[in-house]
């Protein structure tokens, strides 16, 4: 896998990186998010006014103009292209299917009380057994599967409260 960085600035402009730009990027941190940057013989003032860690959004303050930056890295990028989606799992209480497969164990019961990382069930794909765990602490709302169900990408497998 190559480490290329998708960057999109304020939802239209695009960019991308290697691990050779970043190389060669002349950066220095004065003091907690904030950064002076030499970047063709100028002078700037970068800082990170609000970072989502989760979603890769930042907030960036350069030379007092306001930018939305967006970063893909390159794992990032390689989930997208398999389909599954980056980050937005952490928020949602639906607990879905991300591939085709057969439901083989329910490792819950409605009612239980769950941590983020414990496992859910167990998802048979490609002659594979994936552990579908927690995103979130939460109590288990209703388990919408059995095992043994075929499911499709996406089906609703547990909702979560």
């Amino acid at each position: 896998m190559e480490n290329n960085y998708t960057v999109k600035v304020n939802n239209s402009s695009e960019f991308n990186f290697d691990q050779d730009h970043l190389n060669e990027l002349n950066a220095v941190k004065e003091k907690a998010s904030v950064y002076h940057i030499l970047n063709e013989h100028k002078a700037l003032t970068a800082e990170v006014t609000h970072k989502d860690f989760d979603e890769r959004l930042y907030t960036i303050r350069l030379n007092n103009n306001i930018y939305k930056v967006k970063i893909d890295t390159p794992l990032d990028q390689m989930i997208k292209e398999l389909g599954f989606s980056v980050g937005s799992s952490k928020k949602q209480n639906d607990i879905k299917a991300p591939m085709p497969g057969i439901i083989i164990g329910i490792e819950v019961n409605e009612g239980d009380c769950i941590k983020e990382g414990d496992t859910l069930l167990i998802l048979e794909a490609m002659k594979m057994e994936n552990a579908i765990l927690s995103t979130i602490d939460a109590t288990v709302k209703s388990i919408k599967v059995k095992a043994g169900d075929k499911v499709e990408k996406n089906k609703l497998l547990i909702e979560l409260e």
